[in-house]
């Protein structure tokens, strides 16, 4: 499974204001000596004694951004509202970048402000974007300790050594009503993690090859010789993942080849073979390859290409998921435009990245495979990016995050809890689910992607049935968000009762995610001889949800003629309705047996065999109408034309 399990373990919720849709929050100010300003709760959980290991080197080099607010913040966040529900009058009524800009963005005189204070303090003031969101700066550890009255630690959390303020940092107070956040003092980024899971437990781009035996469709091939611990009769093998057309297929989605439409994607690094491994993909699929332009990748000007030294990179993970999006975008919308904006390291810059794609406009779809598996983050994290999803709504840009890969989190983190940017009160959460797909393309079935594995001894399976949890569709109830009045009425108050808490409910809809029934991909990539080769695997998690989504809302935007932007009241409006198809608990288990090459490749080493049971969602439940699973549903025949009017 490609998931970096996530950071913060503490139980204890932060002291943060609730809200109807999206709250005034953020670090909170007060007083400090010598006229400068503490921002309480600008240092994350994990900096405490306990895990506290040594200061840290002053000479080391350090990369920020100190982010600047809105001005008229409940304006931006009216604004958003009323050009996101269908019976406001303003409905589509979308701000340009310049429009917003002018009405919302902080002055120069303000950017003015902090580039001075950051250069008397030594520091490289390296960028600020034409939205004046931030200032962006690099020195030393030294430096930033000076600036911000603060000792740097260093500090052993799961396996990493992490760097962070020892405490609440200061500024002067003289911009400390501009300044709502800093980012990069600490590596609170570093716990980021994509939700892709492929197909055993190598990623590539060392070699993966999905084993035989598997089905080209569901149930086309016969697990003979295993024993149904579920009822009489063999069980079936796997699926091998399944094809843009298998998918289309079960969805009922026609029509319509997203042509005029923009989606952006948004990751780190980037893939140097992704547009050669996209077209041979596409060409093996009958579909028609990139043309010229239509796909391009950019790095957001200003980000920080020199993270420090210990940290845990990881390019060639994030490839796979590079190749995962855009594959999944171009199958479900062949003829749109994709724009992928990559991050220089692994996780530091993604905020700026998404800041880049709201503050140019580069798409109206934006799809982001990546989280926290939590919300207990510094408020000052939290708020800038909030407020710049809050720039993307009024703009119109529908913005899409994959719900997490590890269900309620209760085995990752010690609690329920939803992941974070997913609960977002103004993004669209997409949630996974296991798709069975008949032989014509068909839809037969679908339940909740949440799975057990047991293995094959030669004699039995062990555990026993139903096995050891090991991944699922994330959801949940949010702690931070207050329930968004879109939600209200809509989700059941046994959501809220199994949760502990009513809030903002994830996710809001769902599409294939488990890679037992996942998407195949194609990538080159290096085989234990040394070959560097273009091949193809079964891919899956709420990364392959996400992206799928975004493709069809591509779909959704062209059927229209417009864009629709946040589509999460408009999509609630339509709850119910024949839009969707309701995922519920299936009345018997389901379950695949699916083979895995000991080596990764090829059976010279040996396969290995396990039982994969379905719909195994832990606290979550796929029940009837909206649940915490899968949301409203999966798309059905009917989805782009509801979704037209």
């Amino acid at each position: 499974m490609r998931t970096r399990r996530g950071l913060f373990t503490i139980a204890a919720a932060l002291a943060l204001a609730c809200f109807a849709l999206l709250g005034n929050f953020g670090p909170s100010v007060r007083a400090a000596s010598s006229g400068r300003t503490l921002l309480a709760g600008s240092i994350p959980s994990w900096a405490n004694a306990k895990n506290y290991a040594k200061a840290a080197n002053p000479n080391d080099a350090v990369g920020f951004r100190l982010y600047l607010g809105w001005n008229n913040p409940s304006g931006v966040e009216a604004l958003a509202q009323g050009v996101s529900d269908p019976h406001s009058s303003s409905y589509g009524q979308y701000l340009t970048p310049a429009q917003f800009r002018q009405q919302f963005a902080p002055s120069q005189s303000q950017v003015n402000a902090v580039q001075s204070w950051l250069r008397n303090q030594g520091f490289n003031v390296v960028y600020a974007p034409t939205n004046n969101r931030y200032v962006s700066a690099e020195g030393t550890v030294a430096q930033a300790e000076a600036a911000f009255s603060v000792n740097f630690g260093m500090y052993n959390v799961q396996g990493l050594t992490v760097r962070s303020p020892s405490s609440n940092i200061s500024i002067p107070s003289s911009i400390a009503d501009v300044v709502t956040g800093v980012l990069g003092l600490d590596d609170s980024a570093q716990f980021v993690h994509t939700n892709h899971a492929v197909d055993g437990n190598a990623p590539p781009p060392p070699a993966f090859v999905s084993a035989q035996p598997c089905s080209t469709y569901w149930n086309e091939k016969q697990a003979v010789g295993f024993t149904n611990p579920y009822g009489k009769g063999s069980l079936p093998y796997a699926p091998c993942g399944y094809t843009p057309d298998q998918v289309k297929g079960a969805y009922g989605i026609s029509g319509y080849d997203g042509s005029g439409q923009t989606v952006a994607i948004i990751d780190a690094f980037a893939a140097p073979t992704i547009l050669q491994d996209v077209n041979q993909w596409s060409t093996n699929r009958g579909l028609p390859t990139m043309k010229s332009g239509q796909f391009s990748q950019v790095v957001a000007p200003g980000t920080y290409h020199h993270p420090e030294a210990g940290l845990k990179q990881d390019p060639q993970g994030w490839y796979g998921e590079e190749t995962l999006d855009a594959e999944a975008v171009h199958g479900m919308a062949p003829a749109a435009n994709i724009v992928y904006v990559g991050a220089p390291n692994s996780f530091q810059d993604l905020d700026a990245a998404l800041n880049y794609v709201v503050d140019r406009r580069l798409a109206s779809i934006v799809t982001n495979s990546y989280g926290f598996n939590t919300e207990l983050l510094p408020p000052g994290y939290i708020k800038p990016f909030e407020d710049t999803i809050l720039q993307g709504v009024a703009e119109g840009i529908g913005i899409y995050f994959s719900s997490g890969d590890n269900s309620d989190e209760s085995l990752t983190e010690g609690y329920r809890t939803t992941d974070w940017p997913a609960s977002s009160p103004y993004v669209t959460a997409v949630g996974g689910t296991s798709l069975a797909v008949g032989a014509n393309n068909n839809y037969l079935f679908e339940t909740g992607w949440g799975s057990t594995t047991s293995s094959w001894t030669g004699a039995t399976w062990s555990p026993t049935p139903p096995g050891n949890w090991i991944y699922g569709s994330g959801g949940g109830v949010s702690t931070l968000f207050s329930e968004p009045s879109y939600q209200q009425g809509v989700v059941p108050s046994s959501v809220f009762n199994t949760q502990g808490r009513t809030g903002r409910a994830v996710p809001d809809i769902a599409a294939i995610g488990d890679p037992n029934t996942g998407y195949l991909v194609g990538e080159t990539q290096t085989f234990p001889d040394g070959s560097v080769k273009y091949a193809e695997y079964r891919i899956g998690g709420t990364s392959l949800s996400s992206p799928i989504m975004a493709g069809i809302m591509a779909l959704a935007d062209q059927a229209a003629g417009r864009p629709h932007g946040f589509v999460n009241p408009l999509l609630y409006s339509l709850a119910g309705t024949s839009s969707f198809t309701d995922i519920v608990s299936p009345v018997s288990p389901v379950a695949v047996v699916r083979a895995n090459y000991v080596n990764s490749v090829d059976p010279s080493a040996g396969t290995a065999y396990a039982l994969r049971t379905m719909n195994q969602t832990l606290s979550l439940q796929t029940t009837p109408g909206y649940d915490d699973v899968t949301g409203l549903g999966t798309p059905t025949k009917t989805f782009l034309s509801a979704l037209s009017h």
